[in-house]
């Protein structure tokens, strides 16, 4: 690994492949299993530097392609480098606009050279190789600098999934020759669509150019929770046990429990700050919709024992907030879905390092499906004509 870089195991799983560990970057320790949020465009929407670390985030995710379209990589490195801009003391991974290729796929044009987007802001050029991809990294500042990979929707004919495998391949390659800073650690990611042999192919080749971190790519684009589970059986153990694992762009609860009980230690996902946004908070009995008439008159907080701000309100003043478009309230659900996510991976390393993953996994999915039950029976017997319920 580069300088102030180091990844230690501290404990396995005696059942699963749960690993507790610790990811040591130039911005101090990540705990892992560890949650990212997202801060795509250089914040995690709606939440201050502050009040993120007081969720329990260590590390958080920018985006390569959305910080170069605005407000510029240049624009940053000479505002100090993202750190400094966003007052985020802490470890930083940015994605490499791969993504891109697949959710902006309309806008994109791939060759073996390089991805041309069209910006969704403009309509203007952007010109992504791998070369240019970590020069943006480079200039951003990043802990973390993600390779620039090739992902293609599931599911998808074999010889587009081997094109997309051999071209990201071929492109972290590059990705490793273009480096020059040393306090940067590139994660190479591992492709192959829902392919076992593909990706384990994958995952082997990228292990030889020895990156100081792989990550699994291409999955929650359209494959089912079984698939990709399918998917994460066969990778994690073709992937190098001294390394951090990265699961990109996942995802629930309880696929983040699955793929920890697999082996992965770091995860992304925008869910926590979405669903906040949208008037959806998770909590151990399941997901509370605070649009939902029943919480009207609701004294209880959001979760017993939550230390977020919005668990010292009721859900009766939270749904008040979003009904009547106040924007505290998108902002406090957020706040409460991120510390949420924060307390499940906490949760998840205490119990692997006491050698109870397992017992932890059934006890987190039995409160889940409980209170998914009550809640469907709830709604049941409030509309029994199956009516849509009205605000």
């Amino acid at each position: 690994m580069p300088a102030d870089f180091s990844f230690t195991l501290h404990a396995l799983d005696p059942t699963t492949q749960a690993r507790r560990g610790t990811f040591q970057t130039p911005h101090g320790p990540v705990e892992t299993p560890a949650f990212m949020p997202v801060g795509t465009q250089g914040t995690v929407k709606g939440i201050t530097a502050d009040q993120l670390r007081a969720t329990g985030a260590e590390m958080i995710l920018g985006n390569t392609y959305h910080l170069a379209l605005r407000p510029g990589e240049e624009t940053v490195r000479r505002l100090g480098g993202l750190h400094k801009f966003m007052l985020w003391d802490g470890p930083i991974l940015t994605d490499s606009g791969g993504f891109q290729l697949f959710s902006l796929a309309q806008m994109t044009k791939i060759s073996e050279e390089q991805a041309v987007f069209r910006s969704h802001i403009d309509g203007s050029l952007l010109h992504l190789s791998p070369e240019r991809a970590i020069a943006i990294q480079e200039a951003l500042g990043s802990d973390v600098a993600m390779v620039l990979d090739h992902v293609v929707a599931l599911p998808a004919e074999a010889a587009v999934i081997d094109d997309a495998m051999e071209r990201t391949i071929r492109w972290a390659a590059r990705c490793q020759k273009a480096a020059t800073r040393r306090d940067q650690a590139q994660f190479a990611i591992v492709q192959g669509g829902l392919d076992p042999q593909r990706r384990v192919e994958c995952a082997r080749r990228l292990a030889e150019l020895d990156f100081p971190g792989y990550a699994i790519g291409g999955l929650s684009v359209g494959e089912t929770p079984a698939e990709m589970y399918a998917v994460l059986d066969v990778t994690t153990p073709a992937m190098p046990p001294e390394k951090p694992r990265y699961l990109m762009g996942v995802g629930t609860p309880i696929d983040i429990l699955q793929a920890i009980r697999r082996g992965v230690d770091l995860f992304d996902c925008v869910m926590p700050t979405r669903n906040g946004r949208n008037a959806l908070a998770f909590t151990d009995q399941g997901q509370v919709r605070l649009r939902n008439k029943v919480h009207a008159l609701d004294e209880r907080p959001l979760e017993e024992g939550c230390p977020c701000p919005a668990c010292k309100h009721s859900r009766g003043y939270l749904r008040h907030l979003v009904m009547a478009g106040e924007m505290l309230g998108p902002i406090l659900l957020s706040i409460h879905n991120v510390t949420y996510y924060q307390r499940l991976v906490a949760g998840a390393r205490q119990a692997i390092a006491a050698g109870r993953f397992a017992a932890y996994f059934a006890e987190k999915t039995a409160g889940w499906a409980a209170g998914a039950a009550a809640a469907a029976a709830q709604g049941a017997e409030a509309n029994p004509a199956g009516r849509a319920e009205t605000p």
